[in-house]
């Protein structure tokens, strides 16, 4: 893997040798490499970039069987494997061929460690979508070249890299437009795909609602509608009569379509279908919400970076039991479960799909009515790995999501996660940046006590005080005391009744409105 170094680099990059670029270049991939001190900077360029868990332990006690993971990983990718069979019967082992991919990237801007950073998380992606990393290259230049995106030099550098590799495919650190993914393929002779697409694939992998599914599909048509190519007959007039050939006869000549406007009529005409299926999938969702809201039950959503930690910190809370993998966007369908205080508040606690930095447009677009759970919260729980190199990095990339929600004025928990596995002095910073913040680890259990606490502290609680008292005759309306979300100050049995002094919310108190003292 090599870098370049362009007129336009800092001094930092300038005053790194050649094998000390090839130590960074290294550690992306994951090769324990030492790293050698630099002389005129003894910190050198220290930590290992980190996109996937290094934990031992994947699961625990409050994630359940897991059989959704193991049907999943039921279809499992081999390197190496021909797609010549020797024997038939390997079929029924049900393996894939794993891509063989080199990764590009660009360091355009901020410092080396980000440029590590998202060049590691690149092939941590390539990984979850089923494929083997070889090698990269990673280039230093002020902006990207608009014909292939690398320079001509490193372009063709990249070519004999995939050449030596026996690569298949070049994965690149960015949103391609259509004309350099077409020159970049045009020299390295391999399909390219950029980091959009990639994404895309692993939705379409892990997506099993019909919602989700036609949610995933959208937005990889919308992504691939200005992208159709076509080349020979493909560019040609379809026409009728003796111009075309068809035998439809004289009055049936004309230009008529090519297919690849014909492609994109049907793509159009699929995206329109989609859209309606979601449009018609909504109601149901918001009926749920609205019902909710018709009882005043509070509603608190967990957000955040993919892999922070999102499913395991549900299955600590409530149970639920939904799929937990060491993978980006491992699970995307969103999960409502109910909650309660420890004081007996009900809540429910909704598990939303990961983010991750430069998220497709298209993504949050197709799912905005899934995001919309996060929008409509009462209480965001914001969780963040706080082992990863850059936690900052990805708090800033949730919250811009966030906004285009308009969920940036909901109240807002910092969830410091694997905190087991995180260095102090991160920790520490990350708490003086963030003052409503909660440090757990949900393998361990450790701060989840005192994240509950939080959460109840910060729920809407019933506004209404009400003094009543109640006939004896009426002891269901105690019972719906005791069984909603209702704080009891004191219960006193009199001869005319049982006096209450309650806490309620609004449509309760007027229930109770006719037993009311003192209004």
């Amino acid at each position: 893997m090599t870098t370049q170094q362009n007129t336009g680099a800092d001094s930092d990059a300038q005053d790194m040798s050649p094998e000390q670029i090839q130590a960074v270049i290294d550690r992306i991939l994951s090769k324990d490499v030492p790293v050698p001190a630099r002389d005129d900077d003894s910190r050198g360029v220290f930590g290992k970039a980190q996109a996937i868990s290094t934990l031992d332990e994947e699961h625990s006690i409050y994630d359940g069987e897991q059989e959704d993971l193991a049907e999943r990983r039921a279809l499992r990718r081999t390197a190496g494997l021909s797609t010549e069979l020797e024997d038939v019967t390997e079929v029924e082992y049900r393996q894939l061929r794993l891509e063989r991919v080199v990764l590009a990237g660009l360091w355009t801007e901020g410092t080396l460690a980000d440029a590590e950073n998202s060049l590691r998380e690149l092939a941590a992606l390539a990984e979850t979508a089923g494929s083997e990393v070889l090698d990269g290259i990673v280039q230093r230049r002020a902006k990207p070249d608009p014909g292939t995106y690398l320079g001509s030099g490193k372009a063709l550098e990249l070519r004999d890299i995939v050449m030596s590799t026996g690569a298949d495919t070049v994965v690149v650190d960015t949103e391609l437009a259509p004309s350099q993914r077409r020159g970049l393929e045009d020299i390295v002779k391999v399909k390219v795909v950029d980091r959009t697409t990639l994404i895309l694939d692993i939705f379409a992998q892990h997506a099993k609602s019909r919602e989700g599914k036609a949610q995933v599909e959208l937005a990889q048509l919308e992504y691939l509608l200005p992208r159709l190519r076509g080349w020979g007959e493909s560019m040609s007039r379809q026409a009728g009569g003796q111009v075309g050939g068809a035998g439809a006869g004289m009055g049936s000549r004309g230009p008529g379509e090519t297919k690849i406007e014909l492609d994109r009529r049907r793509i159009r005409t699929r995206m329109a279908k989609l859209r309606r299926e979601i449009a018609a999938m909504k109601p149901a969702r918001e009926t749920k919400r609205a019902n909710r809201r018709r009882n005043a039950v509070p509603s608190v959503a967990i957000a955040g970076y993919t892999n922070a930690g999102k499913s395991s910190l549900l299955n600590r809370l409530t149970d639920a039991g939904v799929l937990v993998e060491n993978a980006l966007f491992a699970t995307l369908d969103p999960t409502v479960r109910k909650a309660q205080t420890p004081d007996g508040i009900s809540y429910t606690l909704a598990d939303t799909v990961g983010f991750v930095r430069s998220l497709p447009t298209q993504l949050v677009e197709a799912f905005r009515s899934t995001l919309e759970e996060v929008a409509d919260a009462d209480l965001i729980l914001h969780v963040v790995d706080v082992s990863h190199p850059d936690p900052e990095g990805q708090i800033a990339a949730v919250r811009t999501v966030l906004a285009e929600v308009d969920a940036r004025k909901i109240p807002e928990i910092i969830v410091l996660n694997k905190v087991d596995a995180a260095d102090p002095f991160v920790v520490e910073r990350l708490k003086q940046k963030e003052p409503r913040h909660a440090v757990v680890s949900t393998r361990t259990g450790q701060g989840i006590a005192e994240l509950l606490e939080s959460i109840s502290a910060s729920i809407p609680r019933p506004g209404v005080r009400l003094e009543a008292l109640i006939p004896y005759n009426r002891g269901e309306l105690i019972n719906k005391l005791h069984n909603s979300d209702a704080e009891i100050l004191s219960l006193e049995h009199e001869e005319g009744g049982t006096r209450v002094v309650a806490m309620v919310h609004e449509n309760l108190a007027a229930e109770l409105g006719e037993f009311a003292i003192n209004g």
